[in-house]
C-alpha cells in the first residue's frame, strides 16, 4: 500500500516523510499535476491526497488527477491550514472507511453466491428425487442419482451450517 500527495506547497514534503514514519506506509510526493499523473501511471495507491488550492486554483488538474487514482481513495485537505496531524486523521479515516466498505461488499458478494448455491442445490435435489420416482430405471442409474441426491443433500446441510461472518472479518 502506497500513498500518492500531491502539493505545490513548500514544507508538504516534509509532511509527506512524517506521514511514512507515522503511518508506516510508502508515500510518494508530487508537485504537481503531471509528476502526480506520471506516478499514478507508473503504480496505484492506496491514498490520493491533493491539495484543495491545487485543486481550487487548477480544476482541469484536478479532474485529470482523481480520473487516474483508480480505486485509490480521494482525500481533499488544506495544507496550508491542516498540518501533518491531520493529515495522517484523514488518511487513517480513510483506509478505515475503505476496509468497512471492502468487508461489506465481500459479505454481501458472499451472500449472493450462496442463495445462488443453495437455489441450484434445490434445482438438483428436485431434479434427482424426480428421476428416481420414476419406475423402470436401471439399478446402476438409479445408484448414480441417489449418490447425487446424498452429495447434493451434504452440500446443502454444509451451507445451511456455515456461520454469517460479519463485516469484521
Amino acid at each position: 500500500m502506497a500513498i500518492l500527495i500531491v502539493s505545490g506547497m513548500e514544507g508538504v514534503r516534509n509532511c509527506a516523510e512524517v506521514v511514512s514514519k507515522q503511518l508506516g506506509m510508502n508515500v510518494e510526493f508530487a508537485s504537481g499535476r503531471r509528476s502526480a499523473v506520471d506516478a499514478l501511471r507508473k503504480r496505484e495507491f492506496s491514498v490520493v491526497v491533493l491539495d484543495e488550492t491545487l485543486a481550487e486554483c487548477d480544476p482541469e488538474a484536478a479532474e485529470a488527477i482523481w480520473e487516474r487514482s483508480g480505486l485509490a481513495i480521494p482525500v481533499q485537505i488544506n495544507f496550508g491550514l491542516a498540518g501533518a496531524a491531520r493529515v495522517i486523521r484523514e488518511i487513517r479515516a480513510a483506509l478505515q472507511r475503505r476496509q468497512r466498505e471492502q468487508a461489506a461488499a465481500r459479505l454481501a458478494a458472499r451472500e449472493d453466491i450462496g442463495a445462488e448455491l443453495k437455489n441450484t442445490l434445490s434445482g438438483l435435489l428436485l431434479q434427482s428425487q424426480l428421476a428416481l420416482a420414476d419406475n423402470g430405471l436401471p439399478h446402476n442409474v438409479v445408484q448414480k442419482l441417489r449418490m447425487v441426491e446424498d452429495l447434493a443433500g451434504k452440500l446443502r446441510m454444509q451451507l445451511a451450517a456455515e456461520p454469517s461472518r460479519g463485516p469484521r472479518e
